[in-house]
């Protein structure tokens, strides 16, 4: 009967030890969320890292899914790169440019705000013909929206995703 017993109470105590090691779909999916926000807050901290638009919102007018992932804003708050596509009204804007916001410059006012699902991040880059003003909310899943202003262009927003820069290998 001792035997028996101990048995019993062996097997009851490994199949719970098992049973507690394994984690739940939803427990999983907890933990790949946390993981994806602390990468998005140590991005935003680093204030480093890419804008890869995927879709497009001209003032006044519809919603442009772009084809491919080559339309891109680099921010680092040492240097942003910006060649992003632009589908609406220009003021003063060169003849022979190809039409695209495009430019190069440091960002200067940046200003960061926690949310409770997102931060918000504004800036002003002086590129070389105008001046931008750079509007994102980074969501903590990696989505994220911009809106730019500029003196020479109708404002324009776009939403795409944020990652980490890629390193370039030399």
């Amino acid at each position: 009967m001792k035997v028996t017993f101990s048995i019993l109470v062996l097997f009851l105590a490994l199949s719970f030890s098992v049973s507690a090691q394994e984690k739940t779909k939803k427990q999983l999916k907890e933990e790949r969320e946390l993981e994806k926000q602390n990468e998005m807050k140590a991005l935003l901290d680093a204030q480093n890292f890419v804008f890869e638009a995927q879709k497009v919102t001209p003032q006044g007018g519809r919603l442009i899914q772009l084809d491919y992932n080559t339309y891109f804003l680099k921010f680092n708050k040492e240097n942003t790169t910006c060649d992003l596509p632009f589908f609406g009204r220009g003021y003063n804007v060169a003849y022979n440019g190809d039409g695209g916001i495009k430019f190069e410059g440091k960002p200067e006012n940046i200003k960061i705000e926690n949310k409770k699902k997102s931060t918000v991040l504004k800036a002003t880059v002086r590129g070389k013909n105008d001046i931008y003003d750079l509007f994102f909310t980074i969501f903590y899943n990696g989505s994220a929206t911009l809106s730019v202003n500029s003196n020479n262009r109708a404002p324009i927003s776009y939403d795409g995703i944020v990652s980490a820069p890629k390193e370039v290998k030399k």
